[in-house]
């Protein structure tokens, strides 16, 4: 069994009353491309800002790369990259300069930035705006800027929190590229997404959470192969997370 990545024990996290996750362990092997499924709700997100800094946890413990985030942040943020839901970029400067500034602060040599922001933007479609104000840019130019930034430092790990949402379908394929070869040279991938068909193209593992607890984890192949080997990722999928829901109207007037 490779590594673990990623290893979560009772992570929970309550707002008042509202349990938003509820005791997960997630095991996310190193070199893995990870998909974190759920509905809306479901506490995906919540999760993933858990493991990133951006919520501290109610309860549990975790580690990351080997390192736990709660005793260490700064070991751990210098390993990792992460695309938020809010992408969390700075709108008064320019893609160049955005670029420019994150490789200051993870102390990257001047001659290194410039060559992989130069990449990093050809790869992205983004030179010929490289130069325009981030507050001027479309929310799909903001997504591939976010990925660029997560990307620029060479992290070891990646968090994506829905990152093909708004995405046009050539940067999509140019983005799907791009994680599939930062996984073949050994970078781990932890992602979520309501794009199921992303997920299944993209995907060797996946967890599925469900109103915050962990209802499925493993390999898609050993998961589809548990559930008869024959349904696709999404008849998968709804089978865990199937709840009883309200019957469907008719609505017959919709027909005229």
């Amino acid at each position: 069994m490779a590594p673990l990545a990623l290893e979560t024990t009772g992570l929970r996290k309550t707002f008042g009353d509202l349990v938003a996750v509820d005791g997960i362990a997630l095991a996310v092997p190193t070199g893995s491309f990870y998909g974190f499924l759920g509905p809306n709700g479901a506490g995906k997100s919540t999760t993933i800002k858990c493991l990133t800094g951006l919520m501290t946890p109610t309860a549990g413990t975790f580690r990351i790369l080997g390192t736990d985030p709660l005793a260490d942040p700064v070991a751990v943020k210098r390993k990792i990259g992460v695309v938020p839901e809010d992408l969390a970029l700075f709108d008064r400067l320019t893609g160049t300069e955005t670029l420019s500034f994150v490789g200051q602060v993870h102390g990257i040599e001047p001659s290194q930035v410039r060559m992989r922001a130069g990449e990093l933007l050809t790869l992205m479609d983004l030179t010929k705006s490289a130069g325009e104000m981030v507050a001027d840019y479309s929310h799909g130019m903001r997504k591939k800027l976010a990925l660029s930034v997560a990307l620029l430092p060479a992290p070891r790990m990646l968090f994506l929190d829905e990152p093909f949402e708004g995405i046009d379908a050539v940067a999509a394929r140019q983005i799907r590229q791009l994680l599939l070869q930062y996984v073949k040279g050994g970078g781990t991938i932890f992602l979520t997404s309501h794009i199921l068909e992303i997920v299944e193209r993209l995907c060797d593992h996946i967890g599925v959470i469900q109103k915050g607890r962990l209802v499925a984890q493993g390999p898609v192949a050993e998961l589809r192969a548990g559930a008869g080997g024959m349904k696709t990722l999404e008849e998968l999928f709804l089978e865990l997370v199937d709840t009883e829901r309200a019957a469907m109207p008719t609505m017959d007037w919709l027909a005229g």
